[in-house]
């Protein structure tokens, strides 16, 4: 078993508080292990009987009738059979499907009524929600979910969390192994939990491959209507390559185009880059003016929810640990809830005689509330020109706020002068939350 303790804790600590929990994030990361075993084991050893805890999973076969959201409300109420405390896990809650109320004609309804002739897994989780002997859990695989529509429909009683594939800390927990050989495999390989599992490296490619092709660009070309899968596979494969680089999709376009002597259209490449964020797939991380206050329209980055997956996507080339170790320090930061963007810092400078506006890259900036903290993700600072041209943004920010280059290695913190910290990167992964608090 791998434990997933982070996610258990944030399960416990929202149980009973009145709203539908919804545990979100990409196919096969562990949202269902973590349901139907990590905590339903918990709920046993804690005295809750087996009859008291009732799960569905919406993409099985034996629960298809259930994806009919009146026969899930009736599943769930006819096991409930006292007034005791139930928990209620539906799994990939998005496979419900929406049916018309009873009574209503679609052809006598007025335009702006049709979203109220429907009735939707909204509608049961609501209804359920309302008893207080329920406490309802459910997972779901893709961000229109969680859209403001959502927030609606919930009527402010949703919890998110938010469940991504292991992170290093918990790969390197499990693995127990040399850290240096851990990081390595995890660089190559990443953490999703099937591949982890998986001993053999020629099964662990097989399996991401898997992911890829039969459930990932299979879910996205099924739940948009894609005619072309072609065209879904291309923009896949030059965003891989592209992770940890500024770029926008009217650059992506041109580079497909570049490649295959035609392509999309940015509007088209933009269209599908938000159905692979919704899948969870890619993330993207905006840019924003750190002086000005103000976020950028283009260009921006996009990583990888898993680097195994980046890596078997593109035949494990374009390894470059820099990129690499850039994305993995994105993908820690956003699991333990923090907002990233991309930095800019702009300032004017004199060159020739002439004042010019010099604009330079913060790798992140971490927005924790009231505070920031800026963190460049350098490969090695042991070049003092090259360690000199990594903080000089720092320099220019205006403000006060912390300050970290992440290198490679696991040297210790440390703090010079300027006030500017350096850290080893596994250093940084293992200890993160003290890092940063």
């Amino acid at each position: 078993m791998i434990k997933r303790d982070y996610y258990l804790e944030k399960i416990k600590d929202k149980m009973w508080n009145g709203a539908v929990k919804i545990i979100t994030g990409i196919r096969r990361c562990g949202k269902s292990y973590i349901l139907n075993e990590i905590f339903r084991g918990y709920l046993l050893e804690s005295g809750v009987t087996p009859d008291h805890i009732i799960s569905v999973s919406l993409e099985l076969e034996e629960f298809e009738s259930l994806q009919n959201p009146r026969e899930l409300s009736r599943f769930v109420r006819e096991r409930v059979s006292d007034g005791g405390r139930y928990y209620v896990f539906i799994d990939e809650i998005q496979e419900a499907r929406k049916v018309l109320k009873e009574g209503v004609d679609p052809a006598k309804t007025a335009k702006e009524d049709e979203p109220g002739i429907w009735f939707t897994f909204y509608d049961v989780l609501n209804s359920l929600n309302a008893k207080a002997n329920l406490d309802i859990y459910v997972t779901g695989s893709n961000s229109k979910m969680l859209s403001k529509d959502v927030a609606t429909n919930f009527r402010g009683r949703k919890t998110e969390i938010e469940m991504h594939p292991l992170s290093f800390s918990e790969f390197h927990e499990w693995k127990g192994g040399d850290l240096l050989r851990d990081w390595d495999e995890y660089l190559t390989f990443g953490g999703m939990p099937q591949t982890v599992l998986e001993r053999n490296e020629r099964e662990k490619v097989a399996v991401l491959n898997e992911l890829f092709g039969n459930v990932y660009i299979k879910d996205v070309v099924e739940r948009n209507g894609i005619a072309d899968a072609t065209l879904l596979e291309s923009i896949i494969d030059v965003v891989s390559s592209a992770v940890g680089s500024l770029t926008n999709p009217k650059r992506l376009s041109d580079t497909i185009i570049s490649r295959e002597g035609g392509g999309p259209s940015a509007p088209t490449v933009r269209k599908y880059l938000g159905f692979l964020k919704e899948a969870y797939v890619f993330r993207e991380a905006k840019r924003y003016d750190v002086r000005g206050r103000r976020y950028l329209d283009y260009p921006m980055k996009y990583y990888a929810e898993d680097v195994g997956l980046r890596n078997a996507r593109l035949g494990f080339r374009e390894q470059e640990e820099t990129h690499l170790m850039e994305n993995v320090i994105f993908n820690e930061l956003v699991r333990l809830g923090y907002s990233v963007d991309v930095g800019v810092v702009e300032f004017w400078d004199e060159e020739g005689g002439k004042s010019v506006v010099r604009r330079h890259e913060i790798d992140f900036v971490v927005n924790t509330g009231f505070e920031k903290i800026y963190i460049q993700s350098a490969f090695s600072v042991s070049d003092p020109q090259y360690r000199a041209r990594e903080v000089l943004p720092f320099s220019k920010t205006g403000d006060n706020f912390r300050k970290i280059v992440v290198t490679s290695g696991a040297s210790r913190l440390w703090t010079d002068d300027n006030g500017i910290s350096y850290v080893g990167v596994l250093t940084f992964l293992l200890e993160l939350e003290s890092i940063l608090s």
